[in-house]
């Protein structure tokens, strides 16, 4: 039955179906739009620093929640959405796809990945928006704050990765799975920027929406040139 639901939901195994990407890429567009416009008019200075200031020990800014191991582990997993690691896995990808000679997956992943990091950078010059000044921060930052390019970049690096990936696995139960848990290392990769005291919760909210977005506009540019090629396996393509 299930299975049933699923080919009437996405005939052409697309997966997920044309129309949720569609509705993900507006909705992922307004909740920035929305987050920028409140950022610009200070409608959430209150519940940023509220939330900066809930993660710190009340008589001292500087002592961040939880034991000494929790704060290591948040500054190591921060590095997950760093440019060195990020490139670092990029460039193994690609090499990957390279030697496999699949170069459309390869010319494509690397288009999409480079035109995500383009954004990041433009909207932060565009915005200009100060770091936290409430508490110390427990990570070193050279750029301005507003969207986190931690939460963007790890958000639509992962799942980009992602949805190249899921095209070649065949198992419906694997591309979920495998979807779910780049979703998640980019949650975890937002949430300590926040924790770590150098972006505002806003600032990883704006991040956060803008990779969904571009993550699913690859996702359907990815079967709309496999469909305009006339080769569905070009980019991968994958059945249940």
């Amino acid at each position: 039955m299930r299975d049933g639901l699923r080919s009437r939901l996405d005939p052409n195994h697309n997966h997920p179906p044309l129309a949720v990407l569609w509705s993900i890429v507006a909705g992922s567009v307004l909740v920035f739009a929305l987050t920028a416009f409140a950022v610009r008019n200070g409608w959430t200075d209150s519940l940023d620093r509220s939330i900066l200031l809930a993660l710190r020990d009340a008589s001292d800014p500087s002592d961040a929640w939880g034991p000494a191991w929790f704060e290591e582990t948040a500054a190591e997993l921060t590095a997950l959405g760093g440019y060195p690691i990020l490139v670092t896995v990029s460039a193994l990808t690609l090499a990957v796809l390279a030697l496999m000679r699949n170069w459309a997956a390869a010319l494509f992943l690397a288009i999409g990945l480079s035109g995500g990091a383009a954004l990041s950078s433009v909207l932060k010059l565009g915005f200009e928006r100060a770091r936290p000044d409430l508490v110390d921060h427990m990570d070193r930052t050279f750029t301005s704050s507003f969207p986190s390019a931690h939460a963007m970049v790890g958000m639509l690096f992962y799942l980009t990765l992602a949805a190249v990936a899921v095209r070649f696995v065949p198992r419906h139960s694997v591309r979920v799975f495998m979807v779910c848990a780049a979703f998640a290392i980019a949650i975890v990769i937002g949430s300590s920027r926040v924790y770590l005291g150098v972006h505002w919760p806003s600032d990883v909210l704006a991040g956060w929406s803008l990779g969904v977005g571009w993550a699913s506009l690859c996702w359907l540019a990815a079967h709309y040139l496999s469909r305009r090629r006339g080769d569905r396996d070009a980019l991968g393509h994958s059945r249940t």
